[in-house]
């Protein structure tokens, strides 16, 4: 639920190679959820339609980041988060807050109480989060809270790719079709990752900066 591409700053993912990873670990599909941006979503749904659901991490006000699924119109970098959730909303998309409690990475936790009624799901497990508590935190969050389990890679790399999923039975792309899987869903994955997977980050930006597209 949570896979970037080229178009973010710090990953250098190719559609070819999402596509390819998701064929390689037996993936269905996948939420593209680049930062502040919906061009590559949008680009590898028109290549693989059935697999391929359009999502936007965007960098709130506040500091913490939300995602939104089945977005047509990209939210601009830097618009209130209870705006950007009610925007998220107005588009017909689902209100995603990914890795909630690790402040390492903007989680929106403190926040999660005033927006909670605005929220569909939680990211109960975000591969790159280093410490397994923080994972679990907002896992009991999201079920105090009576809200949907998420999970999500966060791959900026091609190897990343499939470290957290949810296992979920056929359904329609679509958000009452996604939603309803979630219900049904059950979080999977590898564990939390090491410091390592941020250098491919680091070296996605820098090579960026000396070789802009």
């Amino acid at each position: 639920m949570h896979v970037h591409t080229r178009h973010s700053p710090d990953s250098l993912n190719s559609p070819e190679g999402i596509l390819a990873a998701m064929d390689a670990r037996g993936i269905g599909r996948v939420v593209i959820a680049d930062h502040d941006r919906l061009e590559g979503a949008l680009r590898l749904r028109d290549r693989a339609p059935e697999r391929i659901l359009v999502g936007e991490e965007v960098k709130t006000r506040e500091g913490p980041d939300v995602i939104g699924i089945f977005l047509a119109e990209e939210i601009p970098r830097g618009t209130p988060i209870r705006e950007t959730c009610e925007r998220i909303r107005a588009q017909g998309g689902i209100v995603y807050i990914p890795h909630p409690f690790d402040t390492r990475r903007n989680g929106a936790g403190d926040l999660l109480d005033e927006l909670a009624e605005l929220v569909d799901v939680v990211e109960a497990h975000n591969a790159r989060t280093f410490r397994r508590e923080l994972n679990e935190r907002g896992e009991a969050w999201a079920i105090g809270a009576g809200k949907r389990l998420g999970a999500g890679s966060d791959a900026h790399t091609l190897a990343e790719i499939g470290a957290a999923y949810v296992e979920v039975p056929p359904f329609q792309p679509t958000r009452d079709g996604f939603l309803a899987a979630l219900d049904a869903g059950r979080v999977a994955g590898r564990g939390t990752s090491s410091r390592v997977v941020t250098l491919g980050s680091s070296f996605a930006r820098a090579r960026k900066m000396i070789l802009p597209d």
